[in-house]
């Protein structure tokens, strides 16, 4: 059985997003990357809260791929220590399912 993950960042801007979006698509480590924004964050960073607009990417793959997906998103990414976080899918559709595999490498 394959297990599969959904991959969240966070990052500062839309077009970020999209950069994010076709690395991860286009290499074929995500079979979809969905930009969700603004949203508004607030966090603590070297001791002051911060408030910021950020675009969240959702990337949807199987869970093999962890390693090479967050090296990319790193690679992509703007921040000093992004965030990036998995969620395992606990259950999903048969053919969707499917069709993240059959769009992955």
């Amino acid at each position: 059985m394959v297990d599969y993950v959904q991959v969240l960042t966070t990052v500062a801007s839309e077009q970020e997003a999209r950069r994010i979006c076709d690395t991860l698509v286009e290499n074929r480590l995500a079979a979809c990357v969905q930009v969700v924004g603004p949203v508004s964050s607030t966090y603590r960073w070297q001791g002051k809260i911060e408030r910021e607009r950020e675009w969240q990417c959702l990337a949807k793959t199987e869970a093999r791929l962890y390693d090479e997906v967050e090296a990319a998103i790193r690679g992509a990414h703007s921040y000093d220590e992004p965030e990036i976080v998995a969620m395992p899918i606990v259950a999903g559709s048969r053919g969707y399912l499917a069709w993240i595999s059959d769009n992955v490498s």
